[in-house]
């Protein structure tokens, strides 16, 4: 707020100290709350469960393969499910739930930016996304370390930043629907939905019946968090796969079945592009919508 000698009124807070007060509150409410630890314990459990199951089978898929092996069967198949289901838990109903719960009345109010509760509110977000993160990072590290002590590869780590930039793509896309309904219920049924079903299904079909590579999903681009950490047959070495694998099936090869694999620089192209456009969007519909 500017003053009539051009002066800004210091009772007004800068953007940058409401998005931290939009932050710390938003902090203050994800841990008093039961979601939080819900998801905590979800990937305590899931953590739990493979560390018990892996050794007391000693699987050939984790244990035979050397350390990238490992790594690539415990954390390749397992943390896009960790990053979706914070995704859900902490943005899908994010935005939504000023609308449904009338809480933004006593936001809007305020002299507080609607940019600055949207932003304020991604960030928190991400940071208790990320401390469910690193807690299934420490469960991994800690079981790779007592299986293979000699060291963590590259290729894990850079699984590990893909998985990061991952999470910020679903965040803002999770932000975006919950943006678009006033309902919690629907911004979080549509966004589960898309992400651990509907997406999976779409590109199977694109790439295996039109043989159209799907470079318009967003699974399809965090597909690099597991391919990078995939292992040549023959020599055990990283060996990523081919961008384009055909094959014939049935008698004379007359199926044809096309995989497509996203390139690294694709796939941080695809997440980088659903975050920077889901979330402007997402951003552009929280500052039309109206409180009715």
């Amino acid at each position: 707020m500017t003053t009539k000698e051009g002066t800004v009124d210091p009772k007004v807070p800068s953007s940058l100290s409401q998005v931290g007060i939009v932050v710390k509150y938003e902090f203050e409410n994800y841990f008093g709350s039961r979601r939080f630890y819900i998801l905590l314990g979800i990937t305590l459990l899931i953590g739990a469960l493979l560390t018990v199951l892996v050794a007391h089978y000693r699987p050939q898929s984790f244990l035979g393969s050397g350390s990238l092996g490992f790594y690539s069967s415990w954390w390749g198949r397992v943390v896009t499910f960790v990053v979706i289901l914070s995704g859900i838990f902490f943005g899908g109903d994010a935005i939504s739930a000023e609308f449904q719960n009338r809480t933004g009345y006593f936001l809007i109010p305020n002299p507080l930016r609607r940019a600055a509760i949207y932003v304020g509110k991604w960030i928190a977000a991400f940071g208790a996304s990320a401390i469910v993160f690193v807690v299934f990072l420490a469960i991994t590290l800690a079981n790779g370390y007592y299986y293979f002590p000699s060291g963590v590869p590259s290729q894990f780590l850079e699984s590990v930043g893909f998985s990061l930039l991952y999470l910020v793509a679903v965040l803002g896309f999770c932000f975006f629907f919950s943006s678009l309904f006033k309902s919690t219920a629907y911004s979080i049924l549509v966004t589960a939905i898309l992400l651990l079903f509907a997406f999976d299904f779409l590109q199977l079909l694109v790439s295996d019946l039109v043989m159209v590579e799907p470079w318009f999903i967003l699974t399809y681009g965090s597909s690099i968090i597991g391919n990078v950490m995939e292992q040549n047959a023959t020599t055990g070495q990283a060996s990523y796969p081919a961008h384009v694998i055909t094959e014939k099936l049935g008698p004379r090869g007359l199926i044809t079945l096309t995989t497509y694999n996203a390139t690294i620089p694709e796939g941080l192209a695809i997440m980088v592009g659903y975050f920077v456009i889901t979330a402007i969007i997402g951003l552009i519909l929280f500052e039309r919508k109206d409180f009715t």
